[in-house]
């Protein structure tokens, strides 16, 4: 059974250290194997009138936002053509790539890239992974289905689709969109 103790700056609240003991749990059993309930994450909150670094007294750092939730807003205003909601969570510098694309760096250009191919599109999500690369980003992958309807008023449904995201400091860097639009339609 393995135990993790953990010493944190005061600062950061119940939501924030769950995140953190979640993570921390999933990375002993990225390596150790146990079932989440054999993993002890034990968090202490150092008070910062304890804590010294380089002669100063220092005070905790902001929480990151989480990923995931970022990811979620993003392709629910997607969804929502709230564009300007939408493009408030991409980063300077932000491009994404689709099926037989090269890389795109804005929210117009995906809009006319994928108005020929269908009116509409939806995604059914099957799951969300989130973890943080050895660099700055994080990454976050969904994975589900695709449906919609073509111009010519077929539908389409139960197309497999995986994203993956990189997001820097709260904000999108970076998505990459894999499905299997393309194979279904030279088939019906």
């Amino acid at each position: 059974m393995p135990v993790v103790e953990l010493h944190v700056l005061e600062g950061y609240d119940s939501s924030e250290k769950q995140r953190l003991g979640q993570a921390l749990t999933d990375a002993v059993r990225f390596v150790v194997p146990a079932t989440p309930e054999l993993v002890t994450i034990m968090i202490h909150d150092m008070p910062t009138e304890n804590y010294y670094r380089g002669r100063i007294q220092r005070r905790p750092a902001a929480a990151r936002p989480d990923p995931e939730l970022i990811v979620k807003d993003y392709l629910s205003a997607m969804e929502a053509r709230d564009l300007t909601k939408a493009g408030a969570l991409l980063a300077q510098g932000f491009t994404m790539s689709f099926p037989g694309t090269g890389p795109m760096t804005t929210l117009d250009a995906l809009i006319q890239w994928s108005k020929p191919r269908y009116k509409f599109v939806t995604k059914t999500y099957e799951g969300f992974d989130a973890l943080q690369s050895p660099d700055e980003a994080s990454i976050v992958y969904c994975r589900g289905t695709l449906q919609g309807e073509y111009h010519d008023g077929s539908c389409f449904e139960s197309i497999r689709f995986i994203d993956r995201f990189e997001v820097v400091d709260g904000k999108i860097t970076k998505q990459d969109v894999w499905n299997d639009m393309a194979e279904v339609r030279a088939n019906t």
